[in-house]
C-alpha cells in the first residue's frame, strides 16, 4: 500500500511514493514487546506576510516534511524523527526506538484494551480548501495595503499600523499497530491587525484579528476586516485615555469571548490527563468532588465546525469528541491521549496532540470553553460595589501544581457602584485556578467564542486553541496595579 491509495489527489509526490507496506512491517517488528507506538507522517506548507509602516516588510513561505516513529512500554517513550521520508530512514528510527523496550518484561504485548483504540469516524469538521494558493500573492499584498490604509483613514491619531496574514496546510497520515491507518488534511489561517495611536506625545497600541480552519477568502471580506481595524483601533483609543490601575482584592467581572483564556490556562491545563496521571496538578485526586462553583460547566471540544483548536482525528488517530471536564462544578473528566487513558485505565479523549513531526503527543487542549449561565451582564454590574470590568486580557504565568495564576488585562475599567467608569490600564489579575472557580457567583447568557487567534504553549510545544466564555462575576480576586 501506498499513500496514493488513499485518492487524495492534492497530496504531496514525496507522501505517495512512500512504502506503508514496508512501514507497517518495520512498526510491527518495531512494537513487538511494547504497549504503543506509531508512525506519524506529516507534510507542511506555510506562508506569512507581514506589512507594516506602510509598506510589505516580509514575506516567507517553507514546506516541510517528515515522520516520528515512537515505541512506549511502560513509563518509557522511545521517540525518533526524520526529515526524510523513506522506508531506510523508517527503519533507522525503529532501530533507536526499540531501546524504550530495554528492561521491560518480555511477555508485555501490544495493549489494545478498553479505551486504546476508540471508534473510527469519518466525520470532517472543516473543508479541504487550499488556504495557500486560493488567494493570488498580489490580492493578499493588496488586502494588507487596504488595512493599513483603512485604519489610518479612521482616525488622525493613527501613528503606525501593522497587519500580517498566515496560512498553514498540512497533510496527516498515521499508521498504527494492525496495519490502521488514519489521514487527515489540516487548513489554517490567521489575520493579524495592530494599531498604535498618539495623544500628546503618549503612544497606544492594540490588536485584534481573526482565524480558523477555514477559507482566507472568509477573513478577505470587508466587512470583516474592516471590524477587526475598528476593534484594534478602538482598544487603543480606550487604553490612550486610561488612568493607572488600582490594587487591592475586589470583584471581577469578566467579558464574553477572549477573556476565556484564564481558563483555558488557570484551569484547563490542570485538567489535562498527564499532570493527574502524575499527580502534580491541583486537581489531581479530585474526580467527583466539587471543584468550581455550581453552574460552572466546562468543555473541551474537537469537533466544533471550522474553530481554530478543532481535528478531525487528534495526531495519534483518536477521532476528537466533546469532552465535559467539569459539570455544574463537579469534576467528571480529564482530557487523554492514549498514554495517560491507558494508564488510568480510562478511554482516550482526542486530545493527544504534537506540534510536528519532530514532536512527541502530548495531552493538549483542543477548544477549552465554559457554558453559559442565565445571568445578564449588566446585572453583574450592578450588583458591584467596586470591582474591575476586564474584557481583553494579554499574556500571564501559572503554576499547573497549585494553579496559581498573574494574568495581564490589556482593556480594563472601573466599576463602581454598580456602574462601568474610568478605563484603566495596568491592571493583572493574582490568583489560583481552583479558588477562582470556587468564587464564580454568575454566569452569563452571552457565551461567545474567540475570532480565532489562540495559541497555547506547552512543553516547548506550541499549538492552535480554541477559547470561550460568558461573561462571569467572579468575587474577590487580588488586582495586582501601579497605584
Amino acid at each position: 500500500m501506498r499513500l496514493n491509495d488513499l485518492a487524495d489527489a492534492a497530496l504531496p509526490d514525496s507522501l505517495r511514493a512512500l512504502d506503508l507496506d514496508g512501514c507497517r512491517q518495520v512498526l510491527e517488528r518495531a512494537l513487538d514487546g511494547a504497549d504503543d507506538g506509531e508512525i506519524y507522517i506529516e507534510s507542511r506548507e506555510s506562508e506569512s506576510l507581514v506589512f507594516d509602516d506602510g509598506r510589505l516588510k516580509g514575506a516567507t513561505y517553507g514546506a516541510d516534511q517528515g515522520f516520528g516513529l515512537r515505541i512506549v512500554a511502560g513509563e518509557t517513550t522511545g521517540f525518533a524523527n526524520a526529515a526524510e521520508l523513506s522506508l531506510e530512514a523508517v527503519k533507522r528510527a525503529a532501530d533507536a526506538a526499540v531501546l524504550a523496550k530495554q528492561g521491560t518484561p518480555v511477555n508485555v504485548s501490544v495493549n489494545v484494551s478498553v479505551g486504546h483504540n476508540p471508534p473510527r469516524s469519518n466525520q470532517r469538521h472543516y473543508g479541504d480548501h487550499d488556504p495557500i494558493g486560493e488567494m493570488p500573492f498580489a490580492d493578499k499584498i493588496a488586502l494588507l495595503q487596504a488595512i493599513d490604509a483603512y485604519a489610518r483613514d479612521l482616525h488622525p491619531g493613527v501613528v503606525q499600523v501593522s497587519a500580517s496574514v498566515a496560512a498553514d496546510q498540512r497533510h496527516i497520515t498515521i499508521l498504527r499497530a494492525g496495519g490502521e491507518l488514519y489521514h487527515d488534511y489540516r487548513p489554517l489561517v490567521r489575520l493579524s491587525i495592530g494599531v498604535s495611536v498618539e495623544k500628546d506625545g503618549h503612544r497606544e497600541t492594540a490588536s485584534s484579528g481573526g482565524g480558523g480552519r477555514i477559507s482566507l477568502l472568509d477573513l478577505t471580506d470587508p466587512k470583516k476586516w474592516q471590524a477587526q481595524v475598528e476593534e484594534a483601533l478602538r482598544q487603543a483609543l480606550v487604553n490612550l485615555d486610561a488612568i493607572a490601575a488600582p490594587t487591592g482584592e475586589m470583584d471581577i467581572v469578566l467579558g464574553p469571548g477572549w477573556p476565556g483564556v484564564l481558563l483555558h490556562e488557570a484551569v484547563g491545563h490542570g485538567l489535562e490527563g498527564d499532570f493527574n496521571r502524575k499527580g502534580t496538578s491541583a486537581f489531581s485526586g479530585k474526580m467527583g468532588q466539587q471543584v468550581a462553583a455550581k453552574g460552572v460547566t466546562v468543555v473541551d471540544d474537537g469537533t466544533i465546525r471550522d474553530a481554530r483548536g478543532s481535528l478531525n482525528i487528534d495526531d495519534e488517530g483518536t477521532p476528537t469528541k466533546s469532552t465535559t471536564l467539569i459539570e455544574d462544578g463537579i469534576l467528571v473528566g480529564y482530557m487523554h491521549d492514549r498514554l495517560s487513558a491507558r494508564q488510568m485505565g480510562v478511554e482516550a479523549t482526542g486530545n493527544g496532540r504534537r506540534q510536528s513531526y519532530a514532536h512527541q503527543p502530548l495531552p493538549r487542549m483542543t477548544n477549552t470553553f465554559m457554558k453559559g449561565g442565565n445571568d445578564k451582564l449588566a446585572d453583574m454590574i450592578a450588583n458591584t460595589k467596586r470591582g474591575l470590568y476586564a474584557t481583553n486580557f494579554g499574556g500571564g504565568q501559572v503554576d499547573i501544581t497549585n494553579g496559581k495564576f498573574v494574568f495581564q488585562c490589556t482593556e480594563a475599567y472601573l466599576i463602581e457602584d454598580g456602574k462601568v467608569t474610568a478605563p484603566v490600564k495596568g491592571a493583572s489579575l493574582i490568583g489560583d485556578g481552583p479558588a477562582v472557580m470556587q468564587q464564580v457567583e454568575m454566569v452569563g447568557d452571552d457565551f461567545a467564542f474567540d475570532p480565532g487567534v489562540g495559541t497555547c504553549g506547552k512543553a516547548g510545544q506550541s499549538l492552535p486553541v480554541g477559547i470561550g466564555q460568558p461573561s462571569l462575576k467572579i468575587r474577590g480576586l487580588t488586582v495586582g496595579g501601579t497605584s
